[in-house]
């Protein structure tokens, strides 16, 4: 989720505040839910959510979590119509108020995966435009609320970045390789995106002492999110600024590498170190604007596409959860294309 115009200039606290700022009224529209269309409809119009989690599914339900007080969250049967689900958090873990004062309540861009036996939940602690900031844990064994096993507990940071760091500690996604090994990326302008490994007993990091390891880079980027298919590991990000509507310049691209450290490459060739990217899916797309936090699920033997558009006109201009269908090239490269973005 950006904070920062990412740009040539002396202050590196350059807000978007002043501009796109999220205030606490307009989290709580976003946070009104109305039922979609059909499946191949983008799934989700109606259904309002910021920086949304990976999508997962426990037994015939999909839930999905978001950017809100205390981490909402959003249920489904079908991926089409939603409705609300209890949030993470009620109230603030103590830790947040020494870590991060500045912090207003609302956390940011959350990732969820199911590890052994509970569910670990990530999520950002920080403020507008600010590198003072951390990402949490959470865990329950289930995400169902009916279940007398239902309970959230809070973990504290898992990593931290403090002014004058190079590197920023929001948006964290959570990936699990084939050998057991954890890893989660994270970061937003100023240097890069990082990856760090977990330890999979724990859901912290293995080793804190040893050095992140960048991944990519570039102007105003952030948001990463892994994905592995047939022996490469493909990062999505986001590059452009964010909550400004239909005035965002949010746009979602990808590389693959045969390490999960990298080197991540476009298509073209080009390193997503050194700012490269392929285009997944672009700034406008019909009504649509401003697409982030990519993430895929699988329903029916198919795959789809999940992310947010910081605009959609036929919504008045509110952000919008969007689910779509996913396909991949011959040669490896994915291509999302909503079918009803100019209706």
């Amino acid at each position: 989720m950006n904070r920062l115009i990412r740009a040539s200039i002396p202050c590196h606290l350059a807000l978007l505040a002043a501009a796109f700022s999220l205030t606490a009224a307009s989290l709580a529209e976003e946070e009104k839910v109305t039922p979609g269309g059909p499946l191949s409809d983008t799934a989700s119009r109606g259904v309002t959510a910021r920086d949304p989690s990976t999508i997962v599914r426990e037994g015939d339900t999909y839930w999905c979590f978001y950017t809100g007080r205390g981490v909402p969250s959003l249920k489904s049967k079908d991926l089409v119509t939603w409705e609300r689900g209890p949030r993470v958090l009620d109230k603030a873990p103590e830790w947040i108020s020494k870590e991060v004062p500045k912090n207003d309540g609302v956390y940011w861009a959350p990732d969820l995966l199911k590890v052994g036996d509970q569910y670990l939940l990530y999520y950002s602690v920080s403020s507008f435009g600010a590198m003072h900031s951390a990402i949490g844990l959470a865990t329950t064994p289930t995400l169902n609320p009916e279940d007398p096993a239902f309970r959230w507990t809070d973990h504290g940071p898992i990593v931290q970045s403090r002014d004058g760091s190079d590197f920023n500690t929001i948006d964290p996604s959570v990936f699990q390789d084939e050998d057991g090994k954890l890893w989660l990326s994270f970061g937003s302008q100023w240097s890069g995106l990082k990856l760090v490994e977990l330890d999979p007993k724990t859901g912290k990091r293995l080793k804190p002492d040893e050095p992140m390891t960048p991944i990519a880079a570039g102007q105003s980027i952030e948001a990463p999110w892994i994905y592995k298919r047939k022996g490469f590991y493909y990062l999505f990000l986001n590059r452009g600024n964010c909550c400004a509507g239909n005035k965002s310049t949010y746009h979602i691209k990808v590389g693959r590498s045969k390490d999960i450290t990298g080197p991540y490459e476009a298509k073209d060739g080009a390193l997503m170190i050194d700012g490269g990217g392929t285009m997944v899916l672009d700034i406008k797309i019909g009504t649509l604007t401003g697409p982030g936090h990519a993430g895929i699920v699988e329903k029916d033997g198919k795959s789809w596409f999940s992310c947010h558009f910081e605009a959609d006109e036929r919504m008045g201009g509110k952000a919008t959860l969007g689910v779509m269908p996913i396909e991949w090239t011959e040669d490896g490269w994915p291509e999302v294309k909503p079918p009803d973005a100019g209706k």
